[in-house]
């Protein structure tokens, strides 16, 4: 999640749990708290293009930094005499803070690593993207109000209001995810995998992904909160393994290791750009609606002293607002019905 809504979830919950107590402190604390976590973001180096996907949202990010990363936060203002008094507020605040940070981005697609060191998979809860404009402007709104009138109760209506959103985006990915089902079964696909993405700021349309063999399916799908839902359909990708590097880059352990790296990053979602073969990119993400353009990828080099080249395009990438807001309200091109649920009929053996 971006860096002011995670101040401000950060924030309104050290709010919500002291209300007045420590005065501005108490939620200044929280906020920073609450964007401590994303520190890890410097972590990288030239030689190695892949260190900052593999340690940032990793270990400041899990809740057993949860503590640590709290009392850190809360050292600046314990020098002051007035949290000094009150040192375990001024802690519970930091603590408050600092745990929301993971488990907000556990709701993005791109996932962190709650459950560090016990274990390396990405919890990815895909109810939100990483620029969620309700949620901010919930947040914002609820923080305002609790400062000007020094009350909690705004503090715990915003924490409401994300929850609620939360919720009803959880509903509607099942939606979605029951809707991909349809799809597939209309196209005579067995479903190997298959994984919901939401879009911008809100839970109504959502991009579909899903694994048929060796091929990659992405659509867009449209879930009214009542109504039939309707789709559109997406790009078309291979499935890139280990196996189908070229023999040179097999030959190449860096360029094995760093693939790996990769694929766990893009949790096993990995194809090729289809404008440049050369870039094995994350099939998650695309600046296109319908065709795919991958947001990020890497490039390898075997046999050279940095063999791996990171590929971004994210400064490219720019949210189609007018297009979005058409598939919201339901009159964007494209768009039809499902394909009609078929039903499996057994036979009954005499």
């Amino acid at each position: 999640m971006d860096p002011l809504t995670h101040g401000l979830l950060g924030a309104v919950a050290a709010r919500a749990l002291l209300g007045r107590r420590l005065g501005h402190a108490g939620w200044m604390i929280g906020a920073a708290a609450g964007m401590l976590p994303d520190v890890d973001f410097f972590i990288r180096s030239e030689a190695d293009p892949l260190l900052n996907i593999e340690y940032h949202r990793q270990f400041t990010h899990s809740l057993a930094a949860i503590p640590f990363g709290g009392a850190l936060a809360a050292l600046p203002w314990l020098a002051l005499r007035k949290c000094r008094a009150e040192w375990r507020a001024a802690l519970a605040a930091g603590i408050a803070g600092y745990a929301t940070h993971g488990l907000l981005d556990a709701c993005t697609t791109y996932g962190t690593h709650l459950l560090w060191p016990f274990s390396e998979a990405r919890e990815s809860w895909n109810l939100m993207t990483t620029i969620g404009p309700l949620v901010t402007l919930f947040l914002l709104a609820g923080i305002v109000f609790a400062v000007r009138r020094r009350a909690r109760g705004p503090a715990i209506a915003a924490l409401a209001l994300c929850l609620a959103y939360v919720g009803t985006a959880a509903f509607q990915r099942d939606k979605a995810a029951a809707a991909l089902g349809r799809i597939a079964q209309g196209r005579g696909h067995a479903v190997d995998r298959a994984e919901i993405f939401p879009t911008v700021g809100n839970p109504l349309v959502w991009r579909t992904l899903y694994r048929s063999g060796g091929t990659l399916h992405a659509d867009r799908v449209r879930v009214p909160f009542s109504g039939a839902a309707t789709w559109k359909a997406g790009a078309r990708m291979s499935q890139v393994g280990e196996a189908d590097l070229s023999p040179a880059e097999r030959a190449d352990p860096r360029v094995r290791r760093d693939f790996r790296r990769f694929s766990h990053f893009s949790a096993g979602w990995v194809t090729r750009a289809p404008r440049d073969a050369g870039v094995v990119a994350d099939a998650r993400y695309s600046l296109d609606t319908v065709a795919f353009e991958p947001i990020w990828g890497v490039r390898f080099r075997p046999a050279q002293p940095v063999p791996t080249e990171w590929v971004a395009r994210d400064r490219e990438r720019r949210v189609p607002l007018g297009e979005l807001w058409r598939e919201i309200i339901g009159r964007a091109d494209g768009y039809g019905p499902l394909p009609p649920a078929r039903l499996e009929v057994a036979r009954r053996l005499p």
